[in-house]
């Protein structure tokens, strides 16, 4: 539906309504049987995984030349493509952390 619809819908049910429907109790008595709310699981495994990770990605990452040759550029003051690409796969990363991270977090 089109935006013109849901408002046409939203001011015939606001102009319909007449408030909260009493129901004597029945959502306070369902909250107090529900279970509450199971702990949090160690978190060690999630980091361990990251560390393995990291570890392996810098493995895979230390014969390649053109990660060499923009540290040394970067470090020497001088921005050459392969420098601005490492740059740009660093940025490239942390965002793509940043967004896993925003996706996985809990509202508390």
């Amino acid at each position: 539906m089109n935006e013109s619809h849901d408002d046409t819908l939203e001011a015939l049910l606001r102009r319909q309504f007449d408030g909260p429907v009493a129901d004597n109790g029945f959502s306070e008595r369902v909250m107090q049987h529900l279970p509450s709310r199971r702990p949090r699981r160690t978190a060690w495994p999630l980091w361990l995984g990251v560390m393995l990770g990291a570890v392996t990605c810098g493995l895979c990452l230390a014969n390649v030349p053109l990660l060499h040759i923009g540290w040394r550029d970067w470090l020497a003051g001088d921005l050459s493509t392969s420098a601005i690409g490492m740059l740009l796969a660093m940025v490239a990363m942390s965002l793509l952390a940043l967004g896993w991270s925003l996706a996985e977090s809990e509202d508390r």
